[in-house]
């Protein structure tokens, strides 16, 4: 990284580390007595060696399958957790050690996790928000107009926030985080669990936001149509490390067309829906089996649809397989990785 981009960043992050030492515990009720006074402990490096720098005003992908330290990172970044080694300075400051003025100029949204008031009506949470952030009424009233002119918030604000749905507080919540106009947003996995309406929404107000104030938003997501629809850029990481930093565009173009078919297997037939997809990349050209985990009695194929349509892998399934239920979704992360792992954004 040279000093001229560090220089011109808003977020410098220079071989950045978190590691976490987790005891290796023992089976049993005199294992986990013994564990009381073992000191049997393991290192598990959460974020290993992370560097990378955003310039003001980017909306920029933080991508990589679960576990891969994405969240560890943005807990650094907003400073709820303190590095094991490496810098890192946000907006000119390290979040740590100048925490009480450094969060007067961020915003955050941690997935389904709200910074609202759980029993007061959404607009008694703005208006506690105003008082904690010092907002200007005028400041405060044009931010109000403006999120009731993208997606008519004013609808909510009457309502408790425990009596919203999961779309409905996530929208608020993003709300709530740009409403004292902060320099950066970080963005946790903000529309996982919602609806195609919602997701829409929330993305408008992201993408408005960041072109009218120049907010800098560093977004998480599994989704990859949040990528596309948002992101100008993409940095991947994987096992703590970043393994693709990089346009959008080179992105779109390879993973652009993917998608997930997933099925679930008719009741006893899991092995043998298994068994006829193992092969499905003989029958259709650019498709390949997936791994699911968490997910029982469902089987996943990815494919790409530059060359073979989705919907042909789907009325193959239907028609010829012992299936229930289908499901298409966006290309999974984890085939990202895979993907990248195999040279395809080299």
């Amino acid at each position: 990284m040279t000093s001229n981009t560090v220089q011109d960043s808003i977020i410098v992050l220079e071989d950045l580390k978190k590691h976490f030492k987790v005891l290796n515990r023992s089976e049993g009720l005199a294992g986990a007595f013994r564990d009381l006074f073992s000191r049997n402990f393991r290192t598990v490096k959460a974020v290993d060696g992370v560097s990378l720098s955003i310039r003001p005003g980017e909306i920029v992908g933080f991508l990589g399958p679960n576990g891969a330290g994405k969240s560890t990172t943005i807990k650094m970044m907003t400073g709820v957790l303190e590095p094991t080694s490496g810098s890192l300075l946000v907006n000119g400051k390290i979040p740590t050690k100048q925490r009480q003025e450094y969060v007067r100029n961020i915003g955050v949204v941690f997935g389904q996790r709200t910074q609202l008031w759980w029993e007061l009506p959404v607009i008694e949470s703005f208006k506690l928000m105003k008082e904690i952030f010092r907002i200007p009424q005028a400041e405060y009233e044009a931010n109000l107009a403006l999120f009731d002119k993208l997606v008519n918030l004013s609808a909510l604000y009457g309502q408790q926030v425990r009596n919203l749905s999961l779309g409905q507080r996530m929208l608020c919540d993003i709300a709530a985080s740009f409403l004292h106009n902060p320099a950066i947003i970080f963005l946790d996995e903000p529309t996982i669990g919602l609806d195609v309406a919602i997701k829409a929404q929330i993305r408008t107000i992201i993408r408005t936001l960041n072109r009218e104030r120049g907010t800098t938003i560093l977004l998480t997501t599994h989704d990859i149509g949040d990528v596309e629809a948002l992101c100008q850029r993409i940095i991947l990481i994987d096992h703590g490390k970043t393994i693709y930093d990089g346009a959008i565009g080179q992105f779109t173009k390879m993973f652009g067309s993917w998608r997930t078919v997933k099925l679930l297997a008719q009741e006893g037939k899991k092995d043998e829906l298994d068994a006829a997809l193992s092969t499905i990349g003989e029958r259709f050209a650019g498709t390949r089996p997936e791994t699911l985990e968490g997910e029982v009695g469902w089987s996943a194929v990815a494919v790409d649809q530059d060359q073979t349509p989705a919907t042909d892998v789907l009325a193959w399934a239907l028609s010829s397989l012992p299936v229930q239920d289908v499901k298409l979704e966006e290309i999974r992360t984890e085939t990202v990785i895979a993907q990248v792992y195999a040279g395809a954004l080299k």
